[in-house]
């Protein structure tokens, strides 16, 4: 798409100053429908539908956006007895950068071609950093990760999840927003933070929002960017990402899923699994003295009870955080997330809030994505474009069950028996709540 005219960029300025200004995010709407830019008049009528479900002018705005009906030019800007402009001619057809490399010749064999596909196969974190020309190289350059940088995701982001931000806040964040009082109290920063509660509850989000608040870089690591076939491999590639970060500091290390990193080691046949929770060990504890200052480790799993009991040790992950399925906040807000550019109308959230307790973010992602499946299909069998109703999201709301519900049965059992030193009483106190237990 070709770039915004002057107009269209000036009309943009003007609802970002008054954005509840209905008419005002209309008429953008009709110019961008002229301009031939049918995705973005969408998004903007969709939000004009949310403040104002009703308005008529909307809703036509809306029909003509998705049935991609031909618009004339807004009625403010030509009046109507201007005759309408042919349409342009469509550009040469030309090879786009972006479609992919050029046709290899008719005889020979296409190198380039070839080491290009090769380059979209492998992930760029498992390329090795070039050797210098002295036969040096540097491993744990922040070229051979994916080191993000930071981000403007906040904890003031996270939807509702007070409790959570609270726990954060005290045990994590307090101490390294207050320097002063750290050291005037002897708090140290060693040792780090485990997340942990049923899949798709946002636990990767939050470790993105700390490090948001922390301005540090954050660096996510799964079990396929350590284990390597190789034997040693697996350990320096451990090294590797921990050197990195120490070098990118302050970053923020994510190790996700870390019951398959750092599993119990007496219930592995692996020698190689077992170096590599060894070498796990040795990072966290820093080879040299203050070698891990800047760099803050946050994990997380789903089964807590199957990490090895060295790696929650104190000066290590000695800290734990439950994170729990969405509250009603949360929920508003993952909801008002993922309706934002879709077709809605009449749709009562509070309703809609109260029908979803105990699903998790991944679960309200999937009712709205089944609600506009719904609507699609049933615009389709019509014939008649459709809004996503209310109907639409309470009926996929009825078709999902609790992704969360085998979780919380596994966990009952290891917060009634397995308990040792309290570390699950928050779990306990819940499944109380809830009369889980």
């Amino acid at each position: 798409m070709s770039a915004e005219s002057p107009l269209i960029q000036s009309m943009r300025s003007a609802v970002a100053a008054a954005p509840d200004d209905v008419p005002l995010r209309l008429h953008l709407a009709e110019l961008l429908l002229t301009a031939g830019c049918d995705d973005a008049a969408v998004s903007e009528a969709a939000v004009a539908l949310q403040q104002a479900p009703g308005d008529s002018q909307a809703r036509e705005v809306m029909l003509r956006a998705l049935t991609g009906a031909a618009t004339s030019t807004p009625r403010e800007a030509v009046p109507p007895a201007a005759p309408q402009a042919a349409p342009p001619a469509p550009p040469p057809t030309t090879t786009s950068p972006a479609a992919g490399p050029a046709p290899a010749p008719a005889s020979g064999f296409d190198w380039k071609a070839a080491q290009d596909q090769v380059g979209d196969i492998v992930p760029p974190r498992f390329v090795e950093a070039p050797l210098a020309v002295d036969g040096s190289g540097d491993p744990g350059d922040a070229a051979a990760w994916d080191v993000e940088r930071p981000g403007a995701v906040r904890l003031a982001d996270v939807g509702g999840m007070q409790q959570v931000k609270e726990r954060l806040e005290a045990a994590f964040l307090a101490p390294l927003r207050n320097p002063e009082l750290r050291r005037l109290y002897g708090k140290s920063l060693r040792g780090g933070l485990l997340l942990y509660g049923p899949p798709g509850c946002g636990k990767t989000f939050i470790a993105r929002a700390v490090a948001g608040e922390l301005g540090a870089s954050f660096l996510s690591v799964s079990v396929t960017d350590v284990l390597d076939m190789w034997i040693g491999n697996s350990e320096r590639n451990m090294h590797e990402l921990f050197q990195t970060a120490r070098r990118q500091a302050p970053c923020v290390v994510f190790l996700d899923e870390l019951d398959a990193l750092g599993g119990k080691r007496s219930r592995t046949q692996s020698a190689g699994m077992r170096n590599t929770v060894n070498q796990l060990l040795t990072e966290l504890d820093g080879v040299e003295a203050d070698a891990n200052e800047g760099v803050f480790v946050l994990a997380a799993t789903n089964v807590p009870w199957d990490v090895d009991v060295a790696l929650r040790r104190p000066g290590r992950l000695d800290r734990t955080l439950l994170v729990l399925p969405p509250d009603a906040p949360a929920r508003e807000a993952i909801l008002r997330y993922h309706l934002r550019e879709r077709p809605i109308e009449n749709v009562d959230l509070g309703k809609l809030v109260k029908a979803t307790d105990g699903l998790s973010g991944a679960d309200l992602a999937h009712v709205c994505e089944g609600a506009a499946e719904h609507a699609l299909l049933d615009s389709a069998r019509t014939g008649t474009v459709r809004m996503i109703g209310m109907p639409d999201l309470l009926a996929a709301a009825g078709q999902v069950a609790p992704s969360t519900e085998p979780w919380f049965a596994a966990a009952r059992n290891v917060a009634m028996y397995a308990n040792d030193g309290g570390m699950y009483d928050d779990l306990v106190a819940y499944l109380k709540k809830k009369r889980k237990l």
